[in-house]
């Protein structure tokens, strides 16, 4: 495993070894390891850090949203999609302590870990620095996500809104055809969205779940109120 610094620098916090080391250790790796502390209760901390930074930060940006808009935002830049995002564009995969079982099966890319351990890291951040440190640290994460329009889909529950669409429109039965590709220890879900027998959006994914709702996704950019009507390519 390469230096933690290499972490705390892309991270621009200073955070002791020990809080550092425990923000990143998965339970997978405890329990082989006679049952140390995990980063369980750091991610419970960072999650309500996050949560209050993240509403704040709205809040005081758009000053012209409701309540109900502002909410599909916090939900968009705070969602596992998100953070995995985050997560992998600072290469935290590669640090975090993985139980044998989770690493043959991919689990330094896998999103809910890669989530876990954000949130864990904003704990941990809080913890070592104190909450401004933390706070500023959110803030310096999510708000370039504002401005990327696929993240702030990534909050949002397509499968819902298509069948919604689907049923309102009258288009017909949904359908998603999945196939996995790859081992099993590291699988890749493909997964095509038909309705009414057409083919209108694919998405893959790491589990059958996330290929489907990438799929919605990509299908409501079809169907939704600003798409062309155009379908998926069989």
């Amino acid at each position: 495993m390469s230096t933690h610094d290499e972490l705390l620098k892309r991270l621009g916090v200073d955070i002791d070894a020990e809080t550092l080391r425990l923000a990143l250790t998965h339970r997978s790796y405890a329990y082989e390891n006679g049952g140390i502390p995990t980063n369980e209760r750091l991610e419970f901390l960072g999650d309500s850090i996050l949560g209050f930074s993240v509403t704040e930060m709205l809040y005081r940006e758009y000053p012209d949203l409701s309540e109900g808009e502002l909410a599909k935002r916090r939900a968009a830049v705070v969602s596992t999609r998100a953070l995995a995002g985050i997560a992998r564009r600072l290469g935290v995969g590669e640090h975090i302590y993985l139980g044998q079982g989770e690493k043959v099966t991919g689990g330094k890319n896998k999103a809910s870990i890669l989530a876990d351990t954000m949130e864990a890291l904003i704990g941990a951040t809080f913890i070592a620095n104190g909450l401004e440190a933390a706070r500023l640290l959110v803030v310096g994460l999510i708000a370039p996500l504002l401005a990327d329009a696929a993240v702030m889909g990534a909050g949002t529950d397509w499968k819902t809104h298509i069948q919604e669409l689907a049923a309102s429109r009258q288009l017909g039965t949904i359908h998603y055809a999945v196939e996995g590709d790859g081992p099993d220890h590291a699988r890749v879900y493909t997964a095509t969205l038909h309705i009414g027998g057409t083919p209108y959006g694919t998405g893959t994914g790491n589990s059958k779940k996330e290929a489907e709702q990438e799929s919605a996704a990509n299908a409501w950019k079809v169907l939704g109120p600003d798409g062309q009507g155009e379908t998926a390519s069989a």
